[in-house]
């Protein structure tokens, strides 16, 4: 009997030891992976579909907390940058940035509104810009009002009317833009067919106290064309269309 028992446990032995040998040699074989990796024990096939997700994953951060798309992020006083907020940029014309998802239909626009600029094309004079960027021009501000003496606080709440704080300005996403035109015009232009390409009068001086921003009649903002659509024909803002969605 105990010869049996001795003979069982002998081949016991063997057998998990053929089992981690062939399992070393598997994962050694080619060098296909590194054994650093807890990905080394999962099918290629699992790992590049979790690669995949993960990718997916990082594109969301594009998503607005009301479930809408990229397009239809909102940034404003209470609501910052997403972190690790990440844009893909072009140049355009003039040498000002913004993102690529919105260069088409800024140009077409651009182009478009020519008739109301003198027949010359209206300039981005500010596109995407940088948390140091926003944090110079909000710092410029507040010595600007300073120096006309109002003091430390009142400074700081008059230049908040006109420059986003540094991490909640549109500018930081890349899809809003300050346009120069050769007259007033082409200001009016903009207003009134804006939409049509994608984009919205950001801040008219009749919502300032829901967008919490002076009016702007130079900047707009890309939300696509349905939403661009509806906000101009029912005279409302970026936050009140979210807030009805």
């Amino acid at each position: 009997m105990k010869n049996a028992h001795g003979a069982i446990l002998f081949t016991g032995i063997l057998l998990l030891a053929a089992v981690s040998l062939s399992s070393f040699l598997w994962f050694d074989f080619g060098n296909t992976v590194k054994k650093d990796s807890v990905l080394e024990l999962l099918p290629i096939a699992v790992v590049q579909d979790g690669l995949q997700k993960n990718n997916e994953i990082s594109k969301d951060v594009t998503k607005t907390s009301k479930g809408g798309t990229w397009n239809l992020m909102l940034v404003n006083k209470e609501n910052p940058i997403p972190e690790n907020y990440d844009v893909n940029l072009v140049e355009v014309e003039g040498g000002e940035r913004v993102d690529e998802r919105i260069y088409e239909p800024l140009m077409e626009m651009l182009n478009a509104a020519r008739e109301g600029n003198l027949g010359e094309l209206p300039m981005v004079v500010s596109g995407y810009r940088t948390q140091e960027k926003q944090q110079s021009l909000y710092d410029e501000k507040i010595a600007k009002f300073k120096q006309e003496e109002c003091s430390d606080n009142e400074a700081v709440e008059q230049a908040k009317q006109w420059v986003a704080v540094p991490g909640y300005s549109e500018h930081q996403l890349g899809f809003a833009v300050d346009i120069n035109g050769a007259t007033y015009d082409v200001y009016l232009w903009l207003q009134q067919n804006s939409y049509k390409y994608g984009f919205i009068f950001r801040y008219p001086g009749s919502k300032t106290g829901i967008t919490g921003t002076a009016e702007e009649v130079w900047h707009y903002r890309y939300v696509g064309q349905e939403a661009a659509k509806e906000i101009y024909e029912r005279g409302i803002c970026l936050e009140e269309y979210l807030e009805d969605l």
